[in-house]
């Protein structure tokens, strides 16, 4: 079909997608790249719930759990969503806290449980707010890219690449369709003019303007149906006319009329 990577989570499928993962696949597996991210964990205070935590130990846990799980080395481990740990706490003590989370993944590398590291964020607004420079620094970041993503959060996604020093080729896209992909919006869109004298449904379109709203290498989707994941690796295919990308930034970015 044409995809390659896998990208999953600690606390996917009620913490079980690892093992779900090893015990259909098994075999498959060593085909794939695969990724996954650590830092949603069972509530202690509240059966059933997940909080998140950006405590060395259970980062640490989490992706030797990891490992075992998938019975094979991920290729990347993301911090998933630490500006919901980042968002609690003052400003002033966010820097030293990731700074001690990236150092429990970037050691994770160093001890072989895994082969490169990464941040994964939703929100990466409160990244940019640290008021000190995080080091050591991720092989790889993770955000939301696409059409959904206001100039605000575009301009934030590209400060905090800036400031992490990853570039286009180190970085994912998620959430190329806003988590709405079935949205009466992307039903009646026309995006034709993004990808000129190309036979492309739109959410063919969409995907493949993920890739530059804002740049990066690869785009993770979910879907239940493996239809849909033909047609967006057919989509990876398209040639985008970077004239109407350019467009299309300055044109979210200017002012709104009174």
């Amino acid at each position: 079909m044409g995809v390659r990577g896998i990208d999953t989570a600690y606390n996917y499928s009620r913490f079980t997608s690892h093992r779900r993962l090893a015990a259909v696949a098994a075999d498959l597996l060593s085909q794939f790249t695969v990724s996954t991210k650590v830092g949603f964990f069972p509530d202690d205070h509240a059966a059933g719930q997940v909080g998140h935590s950006l405590e060395p130990m259970r980062l640490r846990q989490a992706i030797e759990r990891s490992a075992d799980d998938l019975g094979r080395t991920p290729d990347v481990v993301f911090l998933h969503n630490p500006e919901r740990t980042l968002s609690t706490i003052p400003t002033s003590a966010g820097g030293n806290t990731l700074v001690a989370a990236c150092a429990v993944l970037a050691d994770a590398v160093t001890t072989g449980l895994c082969s490169a590291w990464g941040i994964a964020s939703w929100d990466p607004s409160p990244l940019a707010e640290l008021d000190s420079i995080v080091d050591p620094k991720p092989d790889v970041l993770m955000l939301r890219a696409g059409l959904s993503l206001n100039e605000p959060m575009f301009k934030t996604c590209e400060h905090v690449s800036r400031v992490f020093g990853v570039p286009p080729e180190r970085r994912w896209g998620m959430s190329p369709f806003g988590s709405e992909g079935q949205h009466a919006a992307w039903q009646s869109a026309n995006l034709d003019v993004f990808v000129p004298g190309q036979r492309a449904s739109v959410h063919q379109a969409a995907f493949r303007l993920a890739f530059e709203l804002p740049p990066a290498a690869r785009i993770a989707v979910g879907t239940s149906k493996s239809g849909h994941l033909a047609d967006l690796v057919d989509a990876s295919g398209l040639t985008v006319d970077p004239a109407m990308v350019r467009r299309y930034r300055s044109l979210i970015a200017a002012p709104a009329k009174q």
